[in-house]
């Protein structure tokens, strides 16, 4: 084996998957920074789950939010509903795996905001039940997913924003979520801060 070349193909792949995505991720990427920057004008936040890597995603997505992308400014208001391990395994061990973030939403989100939901499959049951508390909730879903959106997917309503990654294998799907993220991120601060 050339591992060498295994890593470059690698490279490769992911660049393919990235030019692939271009098109077909531009505009709801941009819907979702509209629906962000909405949420946030109005005094709304923007909650974050998923699950393994996308619940790092999540992390990430609100450090960005809450700190800063690229440029000094104030705090926005993000909150990954993957982070407090208290939270997660109380509503784990009381009530089931597949609520965790849907007693959060049900505490912290209220009509308007948003709702960030990464799945690469489509399909992740916590993030479904997630979805429809968000919905009850009146807010609204953009939901990060890939291979062909899964059971997510079906779920979306108007006013919704499905970012669906045009891949199967995990590892490029969550590569292009990490560029969306930043993309979104990037959107954000230039929508309220103009272009540098």
């Amino acid at each position: 084996m050339d591992m060498q070349q295994r890593i470059r193909e690698h490279f490769i792949a992911s660049a393919e998957t990235k030019r692939a995505a271009i098109d077909v991720l531009a505009a709801p990427i941009a819907a979702g920074v509209e629906a962000m920057v909405g949420a946030l004008m109005n005094g709304g936040k923007i909650l974050a789950c998923g699950n393994g890597g996308s619940a790092a995603d999540a992390q990430h997505f609100a450090a960005e939010l809450i700190g800063r992308f690229e440029r000094e400014r104030p705090g926005l208001a993000g909150i990954a509903l993957t982070t407090d391990s208290s939270i997660l395994t109380a509503v784990a061990n009381d009530y089931d795996y597949n609520q965790i973030f849907v007693k959060q939403v049900q505490a912290l989100g209220n009509p308007g905001d948003v709702l960030l939901a990464i799945s690469t499959s489509g399909n992740s049951a916590n993030i479904i039940a997630a979805i429809e508390a968000a919905h009850e909730r009146e807010m609204r879903v953009i939901a990060m997913t890939g291979k062909n959106g899964g059971k997510i997917k079906k779920l979306l309503r108007e006013g919704d924003i499905e970012i669906c990654v045009p891949a199967e294998r995990t590892a490029r799907i969550q590569e292009v979520h990490l560029l969306t993220i930043h993309c979104l991120c990037d959107g954000i601060d230039c929508s309220l801060l103009g272009e540098e």
